[in-house]
């Protein structure tokens, strides 16, 4: 085999509050993490086997990159710093892969947009490289590279809904959440997780947290209305003032017939739930015409895979 093709499912978080802090600085977290049918398409392939790269040494060519990096999308990095690359590094040095690799990544996921697509895209291709050489790696074992990478990346390698909490890597799979459809709007920005997360740091600051274990107990209810009136992210009370169009977008779904609307991560992507793909692709409709925003997209919650 020289080559897989995986898809990288975005997620939205349906509910995510701060708690506190580790002594490393690293910030505590419990979230509700829902993976959702948007997904980019990535491509890893041998470019160049262990013998190759011998003779190509050999041949004087020896400077040649191991791992490069294509995609459909310019604004994404192809150096190192690039999530992918920098998992599929950590693989070939940790089990001593002398090859070249090719990683194609068609960008479907809107980037900095709070949809884990940098930490999807590295997952998959753990996945991908476990299984072209053949590494019979657990999912304990490709946890563990996961979370070296990010605190999202080992949720990435799961589908379905799932609590995290710890720095989000503590994975507590949930019942499925109950059917209903997202409709899903980025408004052609990001916001910078650093900031938002140093933006909760602020002295004296109050927040509003959200109700997880309420959350939880309406998923596992299969109770849609219940699950949706607990679904708050306390990113949106610093995330807001700073950029007002998103309380708009969250009033416009939540008038078009949304039965929740909340931003997703550090933002500024935003959803709302509706209790059918129709009901949602007409509120897209509505919120294309008022917003005009980068990506609006009516999708469906995808169930764990068992």
């Amino acid at each position: 085999m020289k080559e897989i093709t995986l898809k990288a499912y975005a997620k939205v978080n349906l509910a995510l509050d701060c708690t506190g802090h580790r002594k490393d600085g690293y910030h505590l977290v419990s979230m509700v993490m829902q993976t959702v049918d948007i997904a980019d398409e990535v491509c890893v392939k041998i470019t160049e086997s262990a013998a190759e790269r011998r003779g190509s040494e050999r041949a004087g060519k020896a400077g040649r990159a191991a791992i490069a990096i294509r995609t459909d999308n310019p604004a994404l990095p192809v150096d190192e710093t690039n999530l992918a690359y920098k998992a599929a590094a950590l693989v070939m040095e940790k089990y001593h892969l002398n090859a070249a690799l090719e990683i194609n990544i068609k960008k479907n996921i809107p980037m900095a947009g709070g949809m884990a697509g940098g930490s999807t895209d590295a997952a998959a291709v753990l996945k991908a490289l476990n299984g072209l050489f053949a590494l019979g790696l657990s999912g304990s074992e490709l946890d563990r590279l996961a979370l070296s990478l990010g605190a999202d990346v080992p949720f990435c390698l799961r589908e379905g809904t799932y609590l995290a909490e710890g720095i989000g890597e503590e994975l507590t799979e949930l019942p499925a959440f109950p059917q209903c459809a997202l409709l899903i709007l980025n408004p052609g920005f990001g916001v910078s997780t650093k900031w938002a997360y140093g933006q909760l740091d602020a002295p004296q600051a109050e927040f509003f947290h959200p109700d997880i274990p309420g959350l939880c107990g309406a998923i596992g209810a299969a109770d849609l209305k219940g699950a949706c009136s607990k679904m708050r992210n306390i990113f949106e009370q610093v995330v807001f003032p700073e950029h007002p169009v998103l309380a708009e977008i969250k009033k416009s779904m939540l008038e078009a017939g949304a039965l929740a609307a909340i931003m997703t991560g550090s933002g500024a992507t935003m959803f709302g739930v509706f209790e059918n793909l129709s009901l949602a692709e007409d509120a897209g409709k509505k919120l294309k015409d008022a917003f005009s925003p980068s990506f609006c997209r009516a999708v469906a919650c995808r169930r764990a895979l068992h």
